[in-house]
C-alpha cells in the first residue's frame, strides 16, 4: 500500500509526527508501508520497526542509517 492508501488518522500519527522530527525518519515509515496491506499491518510494522531500533546497541550507526547520512542530534532522536 502507499502511504496515500493509509486513513487519516494512521497518516496523522505516524507520517505527519515523524515528518516533524525530520524528513528522513517519514522516509523510513513511506518505505514501509509499500510492505503491508492495511492499516493494522502498517501499525505493527512500524512498531516492530521502532522497537529494533530502540534495541540496537550501535546507537550512532542506528542513527546514520535511518538518517541517510544526515543524522539529527543524538539527544533530539
Amino acid at each position: 500500500m502507499d502511504t496515500s492508501d493509509l486513513s487519516n488518522e494512521t497518516y496523522k500519527a505516524i507520517m505527519t509526527t515523524s515528518a516533524r522530527f525530520h524528513d528522513d525518519l517519514t522516509l523510513q515509515f513511506g518505505l514501509l508501508s509499500y510492505e503491508c496491506k492495511t492499516d493494522d499491518e502498517f501499525l505493527d510494522k512500524s512498531k516492530l520497526l521502532i522497537n529494533n531500533w530502540l534495541q540496537n546497541s550501535d546507537l550512532d550507526e542506528l542513527i546514520w542509517d535511518i538518517f541517510f547520512r544526515r543524522p539529527p542530534e543524538n539527544q533530539r532522536f
